[in-house]
């Protein structure tokens, strides 16, 4: 299920689904510690009127819910014309302190005056445990209910209108002994207090109106978040004197100024594309944790049905997302990043997979052996990409500070890593994952970035007057360069190869249409736009996924089977390699065939503007993760690109 409305302060996320309920609840890294992942831990959102209780998520419910034009303030409205109810929500993780903020407009639009109770129901596995170890326990002196396990403590509180607390609680457990929720205590309108629990804990409480003939009241609802009690309570006191509408503004204005510069941007835009534009920028915002890791979606629905989900931070994914920032001119959010690369990186000078928000190595399900070869499980154009957008970086902003403090430490471990990564029979970069995590190969999309990140590498031992490292990887890149063009297109099906392998004496290559590879191919300039190459492949391109005016979408590659709806089509479409071609587009100056890609990504984001990872190519539905912050960097990349003279990363 997707995340319509997601809530960030860079420290504690918060995913909402399609109900208008919580559904992940990340602390105290985006991304990392989801508290509340999977069905069983939904928190709840229910209404008691006429002596029947209905949850958001049951039938009766007209929910509508959005994100704010101009700030990452979740928008939810929920009718039951049967209860004669409405509920219009406000939602907001605070600026300033970790705390999620729901602020409610409650109101009865019946010809009868009514009582009407709401209930708000949490239940966590605090840290993602799956032992039975959280407690929960009502604190009376601070009106407030606390869960807590070791460093992580959650105060749940809130306010009516005239400044009442909740009038009634309960606390027990969920998922175990027969148990199916805390939440069934409210059925009948009342819920029975209990006080404290251990184990497997869930909890709720109850606020108590009484509504005259289209009357309304007002409600404020918070969970603070903190790394002991000590300070959670803080939180909760602080939430207790101050009028949370105060802390919905100072968001609000928290907001409107970091989006000045993709504002300023976005006026050159017909109107709902500006709208659309600022929200994958505030979307990309949300997923980047303020010590520099960018997670790739924090949508942990696949947990319902897979091993893992996306909550990691690939290194390429957010040099990816870097890139429209950049260009925006943002600097905060690079120069984190940047720095936790640099953190990370191994001491032979490359990147791993993906990695934790915290810089510890993510999981994987790639070896070191490979047959009789052994070599580390990453993919290579990760540290290829990363160097390279630390060079358009620092082009941009000069800040000469930076390359110094990071040169020996980062950059130039980098580019020798790379250098040296070499296959002697092929003169290419050796075998690594490719871009898709799957083929353990030279991809073409590797060595095109490669290639790219050494001459830019070689740019910037030009400002560090290290010649000796200048000439050895333009020379590197330059050897690069000529093997690409030996080996890397194929002249039978007029595109280039997905890759090559190599086995003894003999060269393998797969023939496999890769969109990956003609985008490396001419983004990074391994082969120069109007070349044969690169017009050849866009044709094949055309062709083997039977591109026409009805539709834009196209696969990863050939006969692509990830999460693919059918075994009858080549693959489920993505937004991202659609976008690619968007961009190939504008760079060869189609700017209609751009503008008709563009556009069908846009109506199949739907109002929303939200864009999951791939698209089914029958109903044009959107599948797995979403959002996937990946497609928005890559809307972003092609709206500028489209805006801004051609101006892109090659």
């Amino acid at each position: 299920m997707a995340r319509p409305v997601v809530l960030s302060n860079g420290e504690l996320h918060v995913g909402i689904d399609e109900f208008g309920m919580v559904n992940d609840f990340y602390f105290p890294y985006v991304g990392l510690e989801n508290h509340c992942a999977g069905k069983e831990m939904r928190h709840k959102v229910g209404v008691w009127v006429d002596g029947k209780t209905s949850w958001l998520d049951e039938p009766g419910w007209n929910i509508d819910l959005d994100i704010a034009d101009y700030a990452l303030v979740g928008h939810v409205r929920a009718r039951n014309d049967a209860m004669g109810i409405m509920l219009e929500m406000s939602d907001v993780v605070d600026a300033e302190m970790s705390a999620l903020i729901r602020s409610f407009h409650i109101v009865n639009l019946s010809s009868e005056s009514k009582e009407v109770r709401i209930f708000m129901h949490q239940a966590f596995a605090i840290g993602d445990a799956r032992s039975n170890t959280d407690t929960a326990q009502y604190l009376p002196d601070s009106d407030a209910l606390l869960h807590y396990r070791g460093r992580r403590a959650f105060v749940i509180s809130g306010r009516t209108g005239d400044n009442q607390p909740f009038d009634q609680h309960s606390i027990g457990i969920f998922g175990i002994e027969g148990r199916e929720g805390t939440y069934k205590d409210a059925e009948d309108g009342e819920l029975s207090g209990g006080n404290v629990e251990h184990g497997r804990v869930d909890s709720i409480i109850r606020f108590r109106y009484e509504l005259g003939v289209h009357d309304s009241a007002h409600l404020s609802y918070w969970v603070a978040a903190g790394t002991s009690t000590r300070e959670a309570l803080y939180v909760h006191k602080q939430l207790q004197e101050i009028d949370t509408k105060e802390r919905l503004d100072t968001a609000t204005k928290w907001w409107h100024e970091w989006l000045q510069p993709t504002v300023k941007f976005a006026e050159k835009l017909p109107p709902q594309r500006a709208k659309r534009f600022i929200k994958s920028a505030m979307i990309l915002k949300s997923h980047i944790d303020k010590r520099g890791a960018i997670m790739a979606s924090t949508d942990s629905a696949m947990l319902n049905y897979w091993r893992d989900a996306y909550a990691y931070c690939w290194p390429r994914d957010g040099a990816y997302v870097l890139w429209p920032l950049i260009r925006l001119g943002y600097e905060s959010e690079a120069r984190r990043f940047f720095e936790f690369c640099r953190h990370a990186l191994h001491p032979t000078g490359h990147l791993m997979h993906k990695y934790y928000a915290d810089g510890s190595i993510g999981p994987s399900w790639h070896p070191y052996v490979h047959g009789d070869t052994f070599a580390p499980p990453i993919q290579e154009d990760e540290t290829a990409l990363v160097l390279f957008m630390f060079a358009q970086f620092y082009h941009m902003h000069q800040d000469k500070k930076m390359l110094v403090d990071s040169y020996e430490s980062f950059i130039k471990r980098m580019a020798e890593f790379l250098s040296t990564y070499i296959d002697e029979a092929t003169g290419l970069p050796k075998a690594s994952y490719d871009l898709w995590e799957e083929n353990f190969m030279t991809s073409t999309y590797t060595v095109s970035v490669a290639h790219a990140a050494l001459l830019a590498a070689a740019e910037l031992a030009d400002v560090m007057e290290d010649a000796e490292s200048a000439v050895r990887w333009r020379a590197s890149a330059e050897d690069i360069e000529a093997a690409a063009h030996k080996h890397l297109f194929n002249n039978e099906r007029r595109a280039f190869y997905k890759g090559l392998s190599v086995e003894g004496s003999e060269i393998h290559k797969d023939a496999t249409i890769d969109l990956s590879s003609f985008f490396g191919a001419f983004m990074f300039g391994l082969f120069p736009v109007g070349s044969e190459e690169l017009s050849a492949t866009y044709e094949t391109i055309s062709g083997v996924f039977e591109l026409d005016e009805r539709h834009m979408g196209v696969p990863r590659y050939e006969h692509d089977t990830y999460c693919r709806v059918s075994e009858g089509i080549l693959g489920n479409w993505w937004f991202i390699t659609s976008l690619w071609l968007a961009q190939y587009a504008n760079e060869i100056d189609d700017s209609q065939k751009a503008e008709a890609i563009v556009s069908w990504v846009e109506q199949v984001a739907g109002d929303r503007a939200i864009m999951a990872e791939q698209i089914n190519p029958f109903d044009e539905t959107q599948l797995s993760v979403a959002p996937l912050v990946w497609s928005h960097a890559e809307y972003m990349a092609t709206i500028i690109d489209m805006n801004a003279g051609n101006e892109h990363a090659s």
